[in-house]
């Protein structure tokens, strides 16, 4: 043997009757199709499937019938053609008897397939588009696991996989599925290779055999010999398929305790795996069947058959001679890893690489379990170097911390240790048994932990916002408080008003009220009706209450001192004019006018110009005022020019005018302000501080804070209601929601 073919021996192991002679003599046969199929939505490791299709829907053989629900999933084809008859509990191989969501497909017996897309192209593919492919084929782990295939194919950004290991060691007794593939299939076996190391590019390709099938050694070194994959020829024993024993035996390299193979740069895929990968990216197939291994002595005829996925197994073990008054126990599995089924109307699924149907003499039920004599045989006979009396007893106790510490998640329950034990202890079921107690505990712990997570966060949100809360009443009371000292401090202006407030005041009342009346009267003349008139002759008495009380005051009051005759009609000519802007204006502000709005704008108008012409009239028949200042008009017009400006320039802002034209407007403010300056020096009188207020505009750090802070919490939620979603990814939302607050509340101190 060259140091290149070199392999290891692994800790332990057993050699039980290999019993294979049952069913590898005959070649492989095509099962029959089944009436009915009954498809489990979880037929691998992860989260279910969600279906795609509703009762009463005609599918085609290879039509998707249910997605991928979420990152560790895989989608479910339809078997055959035929009608969906119902979506909801149904019988699940599993120990326990239990219920399953499930699709259940009724055949027409024409299995038409759906349109296919082949990629014998796939050299020239990238490799995510590989990936979908397999992906969307539904492909899982067909040695027993059921990891979905994509999934563990998934290159790790930092990690280089040098080794691609092909398990085709097939170690348990009776089972013969993967011997019979390699025999028959060893072509598109090679084929799935090639498409794997097109994937992950490893620096070499071990395929493992055991020695005890010479046929499928030859088959598989004669489809490889133009390649450069090394087919590796080892003893057998037992368990020299589990992954980590196969790895141990091909490199000599042993993966840490609670790690994985990829944490050294190794891939392992078994032989099915990788004809389904063939199927899948050459030929366009999705994984509806697999080959299953019909064997034990209650069979008349046992062998290998190619079974469509969800066929009963009543109906596999009918079509291989089953004999029921010899059926003792019907394992699906081998006999050392496998599990009892309540039924012969579970379906087949991805991982039932084996269906054993022993008799009573051939699997004798297992003598009473006596006490641990310290033997210590299952120490010899444990593949992971583990101590089994040792996790019994921990077991027992329900020392969970114990069992943690002495690698109870180590061990493949393989059944070595029960197989030896002379004392007839199941010990794997207390192991798995164990597993499950520490995984619901931690799970609930789990959640324990985050409901206290969210209730801190929640509590600390609500401090903040009291906080805040309490900081602006603060602020609020101190500007009440700073108000309050301003006004005591003030003279107290009411009681030493001039008489002529008072007297301006009467005045604009007055004017008021003769305002109201004109508009109700013009409505009283559009619609004449009785609330109209009484509203009418309401406002008629209101103003000439306040026209009485206005001519008594002045009467009241002392004679002002005499003014030229136009001043009266001038400042009266004024006021009509600054009302009628007023109203105009008001009327302007009207998004969407009506009609009657229509018609008022423009009467408003008409009088506003006939105003405006009066008033011009008047002041220029108005004596000339006494003289001024020689600076005074020109600053009085330098202030008017910059508001004008200042206006044209903020209605243009607020219709949203294009930077071309607010620039004039910008620069004509700039030299109105210039003017100003101007003229207040030239005036004589101090030049006032400029103060220019503006608007704050948005604050766009604190918006994208604000944003932040909103993702991370949909995303954080989001990971909450996904019961399949990894501890690690809730634990980075946590940390990215809890670090954007920090930020938010520190910009807003």
């Amino acid at each position: 043997m060259s140091a290149q073919e070199k392999i290891w021996d692994i800790p332990g192991g057993i050699h039980p009757a290999e019993r294979k002679e049952l069913s590898n003599r005959t070649p492989i046969q095509q099962a029959p199709l089944p009436k009915r199929l009954v498809l489990p939505l979880g037929q691998h490791i992860g989260a279910v499937a969600e279906p795609c299709v509703v009762v009463g829907q005609r599918v085609r053989k290879g039509e998707k019938i249910a997605e991928a629900n979420g990152f560790v999933s895989a989608p479910l084809h339809a078997p055959t053609s035929g009608t969906v008859s119902f979506i909801g509990p149904q019988p699940y191989p599993h120990v326990s008897g239990m219920l399953a969501p499930a699709v259940v497909i009724d055949s027409d017996g024409l299995d038409e397939w759906v349109d296919l897309t082949p990629h014998g192209d796939y050299r020239h593919m990238a490799s995510a588009e590989l990936l979908a492919l397999i992906r969307e084929a539904g492909i899982s782990g067909l040695g027993g696991a059921g990891f979905p295939t994509a999934v563990k194919l998934t290159a790790r950004p930092t990690q280089k996989i040098h080794t691609l290991i092909i398990n085709g060691t097939e170690c348990e007794p009776y089972i013969t599925a993967d011997d019979l593939l390699m025999r028959e299939r060893a072509g598109e076996l090679v084929s799935g290779i090639d498409i794997l190391v097109q994937l992950i590019q490893p620096d070499q390709v071990l395929i493992g055999i055991e020695d005890n099938k010479p046929e499928a050694i030859a088959a598989v070194r004669g489809a490889c010999s133009e390649r450069s994959y090394q087919v590796r020829v080892f003893p057998t024993k037992y368990p020299s398929g589990g992954e980590k024993q196969l790895i141990q035996i091909l490199t000599g390299v042993e993966v840490p305790s609670g790690g994985l193979p990829a944490d050294i740069g190794i891939l392992c895929q078994n032989v099915g795996t990788c004809t389904a990968i063939h199927d899948a990216v050459v030929l366009g197939k999705p994984l509806i069947s697999r080959i299953t291994t019909l064997t034990g002595e209650a069979l008349a005829r046992p062998g290998n058959v190619e079974a469509l996925l969800g066929t009963p197994v009543g109906e596999l073990l009918e079509f291989a001679g089953l004999d029921t008054g010899k059926l003792n126990r019907l394992i699906m599995g081998g006999p050392m890893m496998g599990f009892t089924l309540p039924s012969l109307e579970v379906p087949l699924i991805k991982t039932s690489n084996c269906l054993l149907a022993s008799t009573a003499v051939e699997l004798p039920p297992p003598p009473p379990a006596m006490p641990c004599i310290r033997c210590g045989e299952c120490a010899e006979a444990c593949p992971a170097s583990l101590l089994p009396q040792q996790l019994h007893f921990f077991a027992l106790g329900q020392e969970h911390e114990q069992l943690k510490a002495h690698n109870l998640f180590d061990c493949i329950e393989c059944g070595a240790c029960a197989y030896v034990c002379p004392s007839s202890i199941p010990l794997v079921q207390y192991y798995r048994a164990a597993k499950a107690e520490i995984r619901e505990l931690e799970q609930k712990q789990l959640k324990a932990e985050h409901s206290k997570q969210r209730f801190e966060q929640r509590q600390e949100r609500l401090r903040r916002a009291e906080e805040q809360k309490e900081a602006e009443r603060k602020a609020r009371a101190e500007k009440a408080a700073r108000a309050k000292a301003a006004q005591a401090e003030a003279p107290a202006v009411a009681a030493a008003a001039p008489a002529d407030e008072a007297l301006k005041k009467l005045k604009i009342e007055a004017s008021m009220a003769q305002v109201a009346l004109k508009k109700a009267e013009k409505q009283l003349a559009a619609h004449d009706t009785p609330e109209l008139q009484a509203q009418v002759a309401e406002l008629r008495a209101a103003a000439e209450a306040a026209q009485k009380a206005l001519t008594n005051a002045q009467a009241a009051a002392p004679a002002p001192t005499p003014k030229p005759a136009g001043d009266e009609a001038l400042k009266k000519a004024k006021i009509d004019a600054a009302m009628l802007k007023a109203q105009l204006r008001k009327l302007e502000k009207i998004e969407n006018p009506d009609d009657d709005q229509q018609a008022e704008l423009a009467r408003l108008r008409q009088q506003l110009e006939a105003a405006e012409k009066a008033l011009a009239d008047l002041e220029s028949q108005a004596p000339a005022p006494a003289a001024k200042p020689a600076g005074d008009d020109t600053l009085k017009k330098a202030k008017v020019e910059l508001a004008m400006k200042r206006a044209e320039l903020k209605k243009a802002e607020k219709a949203g005018a294009d930077e071309a034209d607010l620039q004039p407007l910008r620069a004509a403010l700039a030299a109105a302000e210039q003017a100003l300056h101007a003229a207040e020096a030239a005036s004589g009188k101090p030049a006032p501080e400029l103060v220019r207020t503006e608007r704050p505009g948005v604050d766009e750090k604190f918006k994208a804070l604000k944003t932040e802070v909103a993702f991370a919490r949909a995303d954080l939620r989001k990971l909450e209601r996904d019961e399949s979603a990894a501890g690690e990814a809730l634990e980075q939302a946590r940390t990215r929601l809890a670090e954007a607050e920090r930020k938010l509340a520190e910009y807003q101190t």
